[in-house]
This record gives structure tokens, sequence and C-alpha cells, in this order.
């Protein structure tokens, strides 16, 4: 069976968000072994200045970085990252599962992915060029991963 890993920066804290991923989670069931990871979000001051920013962009990475597992596809969701159709997702994710058999998914705190996990990834994605909530971004990228499943088993699902 084909192994997911999403590892995430901070926890999902409205009980509507947790629930809709849930949701996707339990349907993802069926297609591969999916696991959520959550690490904790490291805290700042209001208005951060640069080199905080990039500290702590630094401990998350180290914090990320047991994840990174040898010989998984690894993909950094990041603003700068390639964006693609969810028919070309699925194409690139069955890609990945026959060349590697497991995708690590990295997803960062507000403040993105440190510069270093980026270069360690295989892949930059994009959801879009717009910006989501953490935990909106979590959602979709559930949702996106179910809905390749499902184009590459051509099963119906609504557009």
């Amino acid at each position: 069976m084909e192994k997911i890993d999403i590892v995430c920066i901070g926890t999902l804290k409205e009980s509507y968000m947790s629930q809709l991923c849930d949701e996707y989670i339990k349907r993802l069931k069926r297609f591969c072994d999916l696991k959520v990871i959550e690490l904790p979000e490291s805290r700042l001051a209001k208005t951060p200045g640069s080199a905080q920013i990039e500290r702590v962009l630094d401990a998350e990475y180290l914090r990320m970085l047991p994840y990174a597992v040898e010989g998984a596809f690894k993909i950094a969701m990041c603003i700068e990252g390639r964006s693609m159709s969810s028919q070309a997702l699925a194409q690139s994710l069955e890609q990945c599962m026959l060349s590697h058999g497991k995708a690590v998914i990295f997803i960062g705190s507000s403040y993105g992915l440190s510069q270093k996990l980026k270069d360690c990834c295989d892949l930059r994605l994009s959801m879009s060029c717009m910006t989501f909530p953490h935990q909106l971004a979590r959602c979709m990228l559930l949702e996106q991963i179910y809905r390749s499943y499902k184009i590459r088993r051509n099963e119906t699902y609504h557009k």
C-alpha cells in the first residue's frame, strides 16, 4: 500500500476544520496509508524581525528533518512552488509512488518553510499564488490527494 506522510507545523484549532480533515483521512484509508504528523509551532513576538523568523524557521526545519526520510519523495508546500492542475497532481503522485513508494509532504507555519527544507525536497508545490490559512491549506491538500486517487482509478468524484 502506498504511504503518504503529511508533516505540519501547528495543530488544527477549529473543530470544523478537524472534522473536515478527518473525513478526507477516512476516505483515503482505502487508497493509502496516510499519516498526519503535527509538530509544535514556535512562538514569535507580534512583529518579529527577519532574524527571529529565520531562527524559528531553522528550529522548525530541525523538527521536520527526521521525517525527510531517505528514499521517500519529498514535497514542500510553498507559495513559490509549482502550480498543477488536479490531473497533473494525480499523474505526479502516481509517478512518485511508482518510483519511491512513499511521499512526505511538508506544510510550514505561517512564515513558511526553511530554505534548507525546501532544498532537500524533490518538488516544491503551490496550491495557488494566493495565501491560505494553515488549517484551510491542510484541508485543501487532503482533498486534492483524495481527488488524485479518484482520478488515478477513473472513479467518479464531483467536480
